[in-house]
């Protein structure tokens, strides 16, 4: 096991520094720089400015830099937000987009959860069509479309939440449901195939046999294994939560790591969307690897791999 644990974080660690590297090679091929918007800049002002943000010198000289900054955790100063260096406006970000992305993954547990295991164990009647019918529709709408739809109906219609900018929790609830409802559909069906599975077994039926039915059968011989699929989904959901808040942040007016993203993108704003990326990388590895571990730990055959 801790094998395989050194082997994922050298594996980690190495899938940054390959974004980074292309992230970087990226940025530097496509056509135009921060200052080409001030086209009478004089020479010698535009490259007194390419050296006060390390933008002198060639890409091999400038990516040594930036390594180096990587290494250190420091990406440089924003070229947009001028007297701000990047790592500050991450930290900023961070705590926003996690709350965000956290919220968002409740929304799907709880809301999936207890969907697949209902439908379950009433196949083919009308809790398990419904759940079929409204999972099919969710998948179906894009995540910006559930925003809207949100939008209209809570706050500009019931006047119950706020529309957009940051706040409290409240302000969080919409985009929180925009990002989490596509989720939810996914772990409904994931733990509803799961738990049907399992409640086809022999061990669920001597269960049955020795009078235990209702919510005692689902919770204590059904959920812990119909679960595992879902934990092993966890990673990757996780992952699209994170990169989904991209969108629902703009939409929401919400300064978290993707507004920044975006506009570091339509500002040549260098060192922030490369800092961001690594970021954004970093996490998806992380949640990933905590995904895989905590699957290993509720699933004796995966420990026994490592």
């Amino acid at each position: 096991m801790r094998r395989r644990l050194l082997t994922r974080l050298l594996a980690w660690g190495a899938t940054v520094l390959l974004v980074h590297a292309a992230a970087f090679l990226l940025m530097r091929a496509t056509r135009g720089g921060p200052f080409d918007e001030e086209r009478a800049l004089d020479p010698a002002v535009r490259a007194s400015l390419e050296e006060a943000w390390g933008l002198q010198g060639s890409w091999l000289e400038q990516y040594g830099r930036s390594l180096a900054g990587l290494l250190r955790l420091d990406f440089g100063p924003s070229l947009r937000y001028r007297g701000l260096a990047v790592r500050d406006l991450l930290a900023q970000a961070l705590p926003l987009s996690l709350a965000l992305g956290g919220l968002a993954l409740l929304v799907a547990l709880l809301l999936g959860l207890p969907a697949g295991l209902a439908a379950a164990a009433r196949r083919g009647r009308l809790p398990d069509r419904l759940l079929r019918l409204l999972s099919s529709l969710t998948l179906a709408l894009p995540g910006f479309v559930l925003a809207g739809l949100g939008i209209l109906l809570f706050s500009f219609h019931l006047g119950w939440l706020p529309p957009a900018t940051a706040g409290g929790l409240r302000h969080l609830i919409l985009p929180a449901l925009s990002l989490g409802l596509p989720v939810a559909a996914q772990v409904a069906r994931l733990s509803r195939q799961a738990a049907a599975e399992v409640l086809d077994s022999e061990s669920v039926q001597a269960a049955r046999a020795r009078g235990v039915s209702g919510f005692l059968l689902l919770r204590r011989h059904v959920l812990p294994r119909a679960s595992l699929p879902v934990v092993a989904f966890l990673g990757p959901a996780a992952a699209g939560l994170l990169t989904g808040s991209l969108v629902i942040e703009q939409v929401f007016a919400l300064p978290g790591l993707g507004a920044f993203f975006v506009q570091g993108a339509l500002n040549r704003d260098y060192p922030l969307v490369l800092g961001a990326t690594v970021v954004y990388t970093a996490l998806l590895g992380a949640l990933s690897l905590a995904a895989d571990l905590l699957l290993a730990r509720l699933d004796p055959r995966v420990r026994s791999l490592g």
